[in-house]
């Protein structure tokens, strides 16, 4: 049972034929989840991506089809770290739907590589999680449709050069730098934004103490949530003449 948030949101979902079509990258766990079901809570049929969690998007997509019978839920499997997976996806979700009006990139990989330990192998699997195959998939979504828009889930960390995660860090701040020039490119017919959570949701391994901790050194000494990134969607979502911004929901900490 799903409960409709308490912030205001515009509802966007609708057309005057038929609900528009969300691909979440990472719909099955953390935060792509939380996203995909805020927005089938507002109305959009969403096209539910997943590498490796096939029961999980399995059971996510039987509880969103038994809460919203009148939308349509669809699960794509595709390793994003297979050129060929993803290149395939776009046309896989527009062949199911009939559409795509709204791309959010949020899966990626998350592991510790301090400089003098980070391996090439490291820098080539980030880069193509976090950054090519996001690049692939906006390229592919703007050959497929006539307008839309794209999110990307970058990080907080895209404003310091701290490098115990390097690989992870380089990802994501080449993913900022091309929302800025898909934004350019694609305009007027796409609007391409990104943002930029902090410590939302605590590590494998890590529960709420951690984030607070963490939220401790940051100017708003409180954990932002993932709610700070669903009202940030709903933000960009209703802002028209939004693109090639970034929203940061960290709580200050790019201010450090």
């Amino acid at each position: 049972m799903f409960f409709r948030a308490s912030f205001f949101v515009l509802n966007l979902s609708k057309s005057s034929d038929m609900a528009k079509v969300a691909l979440i990258t990472g719909s099955a766990v953390r935060l792509g989840h939380e996203i995909s079901q805020h927005l089938a809570i507002h109305g959009w049929d969403i096209a539910l991506h997943y590498r490796t969690s096939t029961k999980d998007v399995a059971d996510f997509e039987a509880e969103l089809k038994t809460s919203f019978p009148d939308q349509r839920f669809y699960t794509f499997q595709a390793d994003l770290g297979d050129i060929n997976q993803v290149q395939k996806l776009i046309k896989q979700v527009v062949e199911r739907f009939g559409q795509l009006d709204l791309l959010i990139n949020s899966a990626s990989i998350f592991e510790p590589s301090p400089f003098k330990e980070t391996s090439a192998e490291s820098l080539i699997q980030h880069s193509q999680v976090n950054f090519v195959s996001p690049f692939i998939l906006m390229r592919d979504f703007a050959n497929n449709a006539s307008n839309g828009q794209i999110i990307n889930i970058v990080d907080t960390r895209i404003t310091n050069n701290t490098s115990d995660y390097l690989s992870y860090s380089l990802s994501k701040k080449s993913l900022w730098e091309l929302t800025k020039m898909a934004a350019l490119e694609l305009a007027p017919n796409f609007r391409v934004n990104a943002i930029a959570p902090g410590a939302i949701l605590a590590p494998a391994g890590k529960d709420q103490h951690y984030l607070e901790k963490v939220a401790d050194l940051t100017p708003m000494k409180t954990p932002s949530g993932v709610i700070s990134v669903l009202k940030s969607v709903d933000y960009i979502l209703g802002n028209e003449d939004l693109t090639g911004q970034l929203i940061f929901c960290d709580g200050g900490a790019q201010l450090l």
